[in-house]
């Protein structure tokens, strides 16, 4: 479905039709509880459908993966006793896309959108320098500050006459996401529909601890980036995938075995970092099911380079999650 559109969808766009089928397969609210029509899927089951989805197409990810985690995220906070909103209820059952517009916080003070109180909820203003879905997303997550108190309001603000868009960005990847720069014009947001509110380091803290992240898209990409170069009738290509097959799979279930233990410890994020090894143990992998090679894809360029000082590895493998978590203190990696 997304793999042999990419192309297509990287010059002219995600499709609305794109986003239904993916509600058909029950991917709007595949971490919502059943009763609401929801997967309930597991954090492994979540973590693949993130790999999936990237590798096949990143546009598509992208403006998905906005939406994807607010499920979760609600019926998490509704499993605490917090009412949900009519516009959560919503999400939960899958009835509506998601953007999100959380990333400003990290600009404070110099460009953020302002939250203001008001009664019965908050007022919000500024401009989000980048919102991806836009013409799709019937609603927004969209964090803003209260200078004075450098409190964070996380809320949902349903899209309409005063939150708009002059046009998409124009950017050098990911071209067919949708991307908006989206200013939200003095937008009431009821009580109801505020998320969290928190201070500005706790904010920053949690922010952090995501972007930095080596995360489940990274891997799915990179696994497209394998799979093409091994289909290459380019020896070169092949030798590059056969380098750095095992160490991505390495990485991928280290990071994994960190977000596990991170989140065994008590949150989501714990505050001793820790820095990756730059050399990694030998790990045992299974054998790689062999995807079919037809043409090369639009992941890999034309010409290809391979690291100096690489013995290439003698056969490909598999994504590995047997490797034990490291003897190192636990990262921020979910």
């Amino acid at each position: 479905m997304l793999r042999p559109a990419a192309l297509s969808t990287d010059r002219d766009g995600v499709l609305a039709d794109r986003i239904d089928e993916l509600g058909e397969l029950g991917l709007l609210n595949h971490l919502a509880p059943s009763e609401f029509g929801g997967l309930a899927i597991d954090r492994d089951t979540d973590r693949r459908v993130h790999e999936i989805i990237a590798g096949a197409c990143f546009n598509t990810w992208l403006v998905w993966a906005q939406h994807a985690p607010l499920a979760g995220r609600i019926a998490a906070a509704r499993a605490t006793g917090a009412p949900v909103s009519a516009l959560a209820a919503r999400i939960l059952r899958g009835e509506l896309l998601l953007g999100a517009g959380v990333s400003d916080v990290r600009r404070f003070p110099d460009h953020y959108v302002a939250a203001r109180k008001a009664a019965n909820g908050w007022i919000f203003e500024g401009t989000l320098s980048w919102v991806s879905g836009w013409g799709l997303n019937s609603a927004l997550t969209v964090a803003a500050v209260e200078p004075d108190t450098e409190t964070v309001v996380t809320a949902l603000v349903p899209v309409g006459e005063r939150t708009r868009s002059a046009g998409p960005l124009e950017l050098g990847a990911v071209a067919g996401s949708r991307t908006a720069r989206v200013h939200l014009d003095e937008v009431f947001v009821p009580d109801e529909n505020v998320l969290t509110t928190q201070s500005l380091d706790e904010a920053r803290f949690a922010d952090a601890g995501t972007a930095s992240d080596a995360r489940a898209h990274h891997f799915g990409l990179a696994e497209t980036i394998l799979t093409e170069l091994e289909c290459s009738t380019v020896p070169l290509a092949a030798a590059v995938a056969a380098t750095w097959r095992p160490r991505v799979a390495d990485i991928r279930s280290t990071a994994y075995a960190l977000a596990d233990e991170a989140t065994a410890a008590g949150g989501d994020r714990i505050a001793s970092r820790s820095a990756l090894p730059p050399k990694w143990p030998a790990a045992k992998h299974s054998r790689r099911s062999a995807a079919p090679c037809s043409s090369p894809g639009p992941a890999v360029a034309s010409a290809v380079t391979t690291p100096r000082n690489y013995t290439p590895a003698p056969s490909s493998s598999s994504w590995s999650r047997a490797r034990p978590p490291m003897s190192v203190a636990p990262s921020s990696l979910r």
